[in-house]
């Protein structure tokens, strides 16, 4: 019989040089010249990884848990009646699931072994829907790698990639170019850029108001009613909408929808532990832990330069198809988007989405298609994402 060691029976002095020993080297990391000469032999190769997706079809539960953790309430996505009345025929996926079938969705992370990576954005185009059942895989391919210069870490690099996404036919679904920041864990700690970011706190009448919010929110679904491309003009506001104060809570709803590549448990995160040893970060009882943990953990955010826990980059991605979506109906099309994530949407953040029509045309594909500006904004006033979309609406020409 195996028996564990308990904790009492442990050296404490031993236990405490350990984790000594191994916070040290979790932020000792630094990014060599070395280690970028070796990505970059990478680009344009097609990125491998022997991780299992998170989904792999897109069932009926599995979208309507993706729109439940993103707070979606349009009935296309979970209602069989509704849905079989729009012009797809049935139940069709949130744009944003693209986020929900594999780690590939955020791009090539691989490399820089000890260095810590941040989802900063990304581009979208999306050409045919996701439709229940549907099979969708994934392709990802390193594309570049750009060293930035950083208030935040003393060496960051953008690593950028190409995703395409394919349904069970063969055909590309989506494309999406993705990038993320690595940057060094010590110097960004030692930074502290954003420690002027105080955490939010809220009297009972702020969250009555925030409930009143919420209350109206599906007066934003645009639905059947269709958008017509002629009765859009540029300047008409998008929105609003919003979305928190984001929890604990809602970093694990998401987290069970999006999936990630350390969400891993029991013999699962050992095995993994023991291909990727440095992704193991020892918590305060000394077991190791990933670095996804500043998703949810105060304390493991401060020491990677971070006030407190923060959301998740694909999180944002989603709730901004939310708002254009709502916005265009069932009879619309999101395009194309663009999201910039600029900064940290902290533990108790109430974000406001908004956007703004900047230009009607007809586009090379013959479609006519509003471009639109959008920004998220936290109850701070500071805008923490930014983007353009471009979507497709119905016109009264035959």
């Amino acid at each position: 019989m195996i028996r564990a060691t308990l904790p009492s029976e442990q050296g404490s002095a031993d236990r405490t040089g350990s984790q000594d020993v191994a916070d040290r080297d979790f932020m000792a990391g630094v990014i060599t010249d070395e280690m970028v000469a070796e990505l970059r032999s990478r680009i344009n190769r097609e990125f491998k990884t022997r991780e299992e997706p998170h989904l792999t079809e897109a069932r009926k539960d599995a979208i309507r848990h993706w729109a439940r953790a993103i707070g979606d309430l349009d009935p296309k996505w979970t209602d069989e009646a509704y849905a079989s009345k729009t012009r797809f025929g049935g139940i069709t996926a949130p744009p944003s699931l693209l986020y929900g079938f594999s780690t590939l969705s955020i791009g090539d992370r691989s490399g820089f072994p000890g260095i810590h990576s941040f989802f900063a954005g990304a581009d979208h185009q999306w050409y045919l829907p996701i439709r229940r059942n549907d099979t969708i895989t994934l392709t990802c391919v390193l594309t570049d790698l750009v060293e930035k210069s950083s208030h935040f870490s003393k060496r960051m690099f953008q690593q950028i990639s190409e995703v395409t996404y394919r349904n069970q036919h063969g055909e590309v679904v989506a494309r999406s170019w993705p990038w993320g920041m690595r940057t060094e864990r010590g110097t960004a700690a030692t930074v502290g850029k954003y420690n002027y970011l105080h955490l939010a706190s809220y009297s009972g009448g702020d969250i009555e108001r925030i409930a009143g919010l919420y209350e109206r929110e599906r007066e934003l679904i645009r639905g059947a009613t269709p958008r017509y491309w002629e009765g859009v003009r540029v300047g008409d506001v998008i929105g609003p909408m919003i979305r928190g104060p984001w929890t604990a809570t809602n970093s694990i709803s998401f987290l069970t929808a999006h999936g990630g590549l350390y969400m891993k448990t029991h013999s699962y995160w050992f095995n993994f532990l023991k291909r990727h040893p440095q992704v193991g970060i020892r918590n305060e009882q000394g077991v190791p832990e990933p670095p996804a943990r500043g998703h949810w953990d105060n304390d493991f955010a401060r020491k990677i330069g971070v006030p407190a826990a923060y959301d998740y980059g694909p999180e944002r991605v989603a709730w901004s198809c939310t708002l254009f979506t709502y916005w265009c109906g069932d009879d619309g099309w999101l395009k194309r988007l663009r999201v910039e994530v600029r900064r940290f949407n902290l533990l108790g953040d109430l974000t406001t989405l908004e956007g703004k029509v900047t230009a009607k045309r007809v586009d090379g594909d013959g479609d006519h298609v509003v471009d639109c500006d959008f920004h998220a904004y936290d109850q701070r006033g500071e805008d923490h994402t930014t983007g353009t979309a471009t979507i497709t609406l119905r016109s009264r020409e035959p």
